[in-house]
């Protein structure tokens, strides 16, 4: 994959994971004026720590994947890009199109997976 095709890639997956993150907050902060309108009626007093914890988990999730952007423009910059973070081996263009931010192979991405 070539070096402007990369970055284009990059920058609009940077764009949509930055709109994910803003309308995560959004939605958090309606779910929080929902909560106080409603008073302590009869909601389900663990429902909103339930709604607040499923938020800063997208939150994180999002957050690493900008961290995974910035390690993918690093490798742009110091041309690493393409080429797994473990092996050297290079990552085939169809999983680069798919995962502009991927740091490793197919193979290498399934042995970490089940390592987890």
């Amino acid at each position: 994959m070539n070096v402007d095709q990369a970055k284009a890639l990059l920058a609009a997956e940077r764009v949509r994971v930055t709109e994910l993150l803003a309308a995560s907050a959004t939605a958090r902060i309606e779910d929080n004026e929902a909560m106080r309108e409603a008073g302590d009626g009869d909601a389900d007093a663990a429902q909103p720590l339930q709604h607040e914890v499923v938020g800063i988990t997208i939150d994180s999730i999002l957050r690493d994947r900008l961290a995974a952007l910035d390690r993918a423009d690093a490798r742009i910059a110091n041309g690493t890009y393409g080429f797994s973070v473990n092996s050297g081996v290079p990552i085939p263009d169809a999983r680069l199109m798919a995962d502009p931010a991927a740091e490793l192979t197919v193979a290498e991405s399934a042995v970490h997976v089940r390592r987890q």
